[in-house]
């Protein structure tokens, strides 16, 4: 028997991004865990307003989401942590501008450079809808047809009630072959 456990949000695990955006010339990084699809073209990033790589977002509309794995798993739980509008945060990683003008973290073995089509500003957060420009993927990640194997790379996961990170897992299936 199910029991009610109130109006929680239970969609977790969900991945580990650090999202980067140009703020007054300098880059600027927080630590996310609520991000997803929208679309196929775009994905949605949700930040407290007062963050201030928002600022960067909002004035640029361009930012990146770099996909975290354990390998740099303790210097962006450090970004989630320290703030921005506090601290100069510009020189916590090694970076790369993406061809589209996003901070791109170089120890990401995924960045993904987006262009805000979008916010939805709700109950203190800005939602921003991104256009997805370009993805970047380390190439020892890389299957030989060029897509992700996500058998090697294995990103952080966030679970929200304990505050806990996981990596993925092993397989359990194969999506839409399991009733055949």
């Amino acid at each position: 028997m199910k029991k009610n456990i109130g109006a929680q949000l239970a969609l977790y695990p969900a991945p580990v991004i650090v999202v980067g955006s140009m703020v007054e010339g300098k880059p600027n990084w927080t630590l996310v865990a609520h991000a997803g699809t929208v679309a196929h073209s775009h994905l949605m990033v949700s930040m407290v307003s007062a963050h201030y790589t928002n600022k960067g977002i909002r004035d640029n509309k361009k930012f990146s989401v770099n996909v975290v794995d354990e390998s740099w798993l303790k210097e962006a739980d450090r970004m989630g942590v320290v703030s921005g509008n506090k601290e100069d945060k510009s020189e916590a990683f090694d970076f790369t501008i993406g061809e589209n003008g996003a901070p791109l973290i170089n120890a990401a073995k995924i960045s993904i450079e987006c262009e805000m089509d979008h916010n939805y500003e709700l109950e203190g957060f800005d939602n921003f809808i991104g256009k997805i420009l370009a993805t970047y993927a380390d190439e020892s990640i890389l299957n030989e047809a060029g897509k992700i194997d996500y058998h090697v790379f294995k990103p952080v996961l966030f679970e929200f009630p304990t505050y806990e990170y996981f990596v993925t897992g092993d397989k359990v299936g194969d999506c839409a072959k399991m009733n055949k």
